[in-house]
């Protein structure tokens, strides 16, 4: 949930991602290593979200990513590099938090396509190691 906040609050102001982040994880109580864990995401999908933003336009066949509610594109592609960058992270654990913030923080119907999207991801990754 950080996280998104943290990559919302930087996608909608012209502040230091840093310094935007850790503002935002400083209003909250949390045990270090789950402030480990944000600020280890939270870099990684700002040093890779347009690869992620790339694979999601790949995957939402007929939606422009422009169409694709800025909320529902952070939590998808957030779930994109947690899947590619944290094998240790179950990819069902991963789709599942996804599908929550996506209940949570958009519309009714948001966490629908997220789980379409990421669903879709994980089958091309099985099918890509099956391949291997």
């Amino acid at each position: 949930m950080i996280v998104l906040q943290g990559l919302y609050a930087v996608e909608h102001n012209d502040e230091d991602h840093g310094e935007t982040f850790e503002a935002k994880l400083a209003e909250e109580e949390l045990a270090e290593k789950y402030v480990t864990f944000a600020r280890r995401l939270f870099n990684l999908v700002t040093e890779k979200g347009k690869a992620a933003e790339k694979t999601l336009s790949e995957l939402s066949e007929h939606w422009k990513l422009e169409r694709i509610a800025a909320i529902d594109r952070l939590i998808i592609c957030m779930a994109l590099v947690e899947i590619d960058e944290s094998p240790d992270v179950p990819v069902k654990v991963v789709i599942n938090e996804a599908v929550e913030l996506a209940k949570t923080y958009s519309t009714g119907d948001s966490y629908s396509f997220v789980n379409g999207i990421l669903d879709r991801y994980a089958r091309k990754i099985e099918t890509d190691q099956t391949k291997s």
